[in-house]
């Protein structure tokens, strides 16, 4: 199992007012990893990336689909100990700008779970 499919199972085992679909999708490039659906009936996507260094590294394409898709649509960082919510319109910043430089909306799972249970409604 990869590391982003690591980070699935723990995302998904530490949220279960959240229905997952993983979207494999080789047709359609830069599509996020993961579907969320929450009980405030709001659908949001969320990329799953693990970082070893202290920057994001992500396809042009998936850049690109978060800046056409900025509502609702999410980067979810592990790096070190840390798991990092970003807004999708922060992926541009996430390739160019160190991790420790930019602010995200959830500095934990439990947080980053917290505050995609919340949208909506």
């Amino acid at each position: 199992m990869g590391p982003e499919a690591k980070l699935y199972k723990k995302l998904k085992n530490s949220s279960k007012d959240i229905i997952w679909t993983r979207i494999e999708n080789f047709s359609l490039l830069g599509t996020p990893d993961i579907l969320g659906y929450n009980n405030r009936f709001t659908f949001f996507t969320v990329e799953l990336k693990v970082a070893s260094g202290n920057k994001v590294r992500m396809s042009p394409h998936q850049v690109s689909f978060h800046i056409k898709h900025p509502k609702n649509s999410f980067v979810l960082v592990e790096w070190k100990d840390k798991h990092l919510l970003f807004e999708g319109h922060q992926s541009l910043a996430l390739v160019d700008s160190s991790l420790s430089s930019l602010e995200p909306v959830a500095s934990s799972l439990e947080d980053s779970v917290s505050f995609l249970s919340s949208l909506g409604g």
